[in-house]
């Protein structure tokens, strides 16, 4: 597992709060909306406010955002070309 993608699973287990849930649970092609972790539109404006922070990336177009958002693996990448910190 690359760095990125276990920082990522960290930070969104602490973001949102998801304390009975941990890293292993997480696998980096499991979608992060719907059937996969069960996220909702609550907690994409929480990753988007944490992309902000902790990377500098500001994400604009919702539908740039789903695609973003789609898996761990996806987010990495997105981090990986575009963070300004």
């Amino acid at each position: 597992m690359s760095t990125l993608q276990e920082e990522l699973k960290y930070k969104i287990i602490d973001q949102l709060n998801l304390e009975d849930m941990s890293v292993e649970d997480i696998d980096n092609n499991d979608a992060l909306f719907g059937d996969g972790l069960g996220l909702d539109s609550i907690d994409a404006l929480e990753l988007i406010v944490m992309l902000d922070k902790d990377y500098g990336i500001k994400i604009t177009d919702p539908k740039k955002g789903k695609e973003i958002f789609s898996s761990i693996n996806v987010l990495a990448e997105f981090i990986e070309q575009n963070r300004q910190k």
